[in-house]
């Protein structure tokens, strides 16, 4: 039926309702019929439109839904487009994993991010991944929209949170708990990581391993205090993930496996514990993260990483001396110069009018000179700082110049197990020495 047709039945309703009932009833009957023809044929109009409509939409979904969830490469060979971010990392970066950690939750494809090994363009220190980033570090990231480089996991991060703002979770960006958190990670516990796994290596501003190992442990307590259970959920700032959370979580993946190594433990303060748990146990991105992670440390394990490294797989394991004695205040010494690592005293058999023992608080694996390392270096310029002031201290009977001497071993005629400095003055030297 059309309008026409649908308009003369009504009429024709209308022109013999006059008539006699038979008649009326005749016509009502056949304008409802009518009626009833065309209100199908709309409804099923409408119903086809519909499909078409919702048809058109799924195709765009189901092609998203039949890319591959966003991973780690099982090998460093991948497929790069340059139509889409590629993220250059390794499963043990924690620095990357904040970014992976994102992508994850967010639930980005391949078709949206590629991740590349930096193998792929030679190595971290290769002159074409060092085109990418001339740090020389990861992770790194190449935008599709117009090549620019982007270097730093912070940086990343927020790139990452702002191009896909409609995708997922915010990561709450604004929030300021998740930034502060995120900030204190980055300059205090990122900058010194290294002090748990790296054989030798710069601590920053701390002389050694373990002083930059307790930093680290201090600086976990001071995001500890930003912890508040009462905010609800099991993320940092409540029930929605933040920033925080993927930002502190890898690194708290390193130090839970490396920290007990250097008899540290628990490695992690109790709320963050809990929160740690929560994570590792209840949310499949950070599951994945953690798993990624702890598969490369693993192999670290494998490879005996940590067996030559001072206070983990090398310790100082030799007896106590009398020095030990001295500095416990059991012995009683001159003591002529004191600092916070160093102490120097009067040697009780002087070899010289002015004869000064300049020695580490502590020995540290320096039980003679052939066991320093390079970590030791900070502590021996310290030794050698103190002699020097020692030898142009006239009050202890120090003239124009002095013998500085370091005994090592038995030919050496080492006799304490403890590396000492000995400061010698107050008279003509001879050489070569007796």
């Amino acid at each position: 039926p059309n309008p026409t047709n649908r308009n003369f039945c009504l009429s024709a309703c209308c022109r013999y309702s006059s008539s006699g009932c038979n008649q009326s009833l005749h016509f009502f009957t056949l304008a409802i019929i009518h009626f009833g023809i065309w209100l199908k044929e709309q409804i099923m109009r409408l119903l086809l439109s519909l499909a078409i409509s919702l048809l058109s939409f799924s195709v765009p979904v189901l092609a998203l839904a039949s890319s591959s969830p966003l991973s780690m490469p099982s090998s460093p060979t991948a497929d790069v487009s340059s139509n889409k971010d590629v993220l250059y990392d390794m499963p043990v970066s924690n620095n990357g994993a904040r970014c992976r950690l994102i992508m994850y939750k967010k639930g980005l494809t391949e078709n949206d991010v590629g991740i590349v090994y930096p193998s792929e363009l030679g190595g971290l220190k290769a002159e074409e991944y060092l085109k990418v980033n001339p740090q020389g570090k990861m992770p790194s990231m190449v935008c599709s929209e117009n090549g620019l480089k982007l270097a730093e996991s912070d940086t990343i991060a927020r790139y990452i949170m702002s191009k896909y703002a409609s995708v997922g979770p915010s990561f709450q960006p604004d929030n300021p708990k998740s930034n502060l958190i995120s900030r204190l990670h980055d300059m205090y516990l990122t900058s010194i990581q290294g002090c748990m796994y790296k054989a030798q290596g710069n601590f920053g501003p701390f002389g050694t391993r373990k002083d930059a190992i307790a930093e680290y442990v201090k600086q976990l307590k001071v995001i500890e205090d930003l912890i508040d259970p009462n905010d609800g959920g099991m993320y940092l700032c409540g029930s929605e993930v933040s920033l925080a959370d993927a930002t502190l979580f890898p690194s708290c993946v390193f130090a839970n496996f490396m920290l007990p190594k250097f008899d540290v433990n628990p490695p992690l303060p109790p709320k963050m514990t809990q929160w740690f748990i929560d994570l590792r146990e209840k949310d499949p991105a950070f599951i994945k993260v953690y798993d990624e992670i702890t598969n490369a440390l693993a192999s670290w394990e494998k490879n005996d990483r940590w067996g030559s490294i001072l206070g983990a797989g090398w310790r100082d394991e030799e007896p106590s001396t009398l020095f030990d004695k001295i500095l416990a205040g059991e012995i009683p010494a001159c003591i002529v110069m004191e600092t916070d690592k160093v102490l120097a005293f009067k040697d009780i058999n002087p070899a010289a009018p002015a004869h000064v023992l300049v020695i580490p608080k502590d020995r540290n694996g320096l039980t003679r000179l052939r066991k320093a390392t390079d970590e030791h270096a900070d502590i021996l310029g310290k030794l050698m700082v103190v002699a020097a002031k020692v030898s142009r201290d006239a009050d202890l009977g120090f003239g124009d110049g002095a013998r500085i001497v370091i005994n090592d071993g038995p030919d050496g005629g080492q006799e304490v197990n403890h590396l000492h400095i000995h400061v010698l003055g107050g008279r003509s030297m001879q050489w070569p020495p007796g």
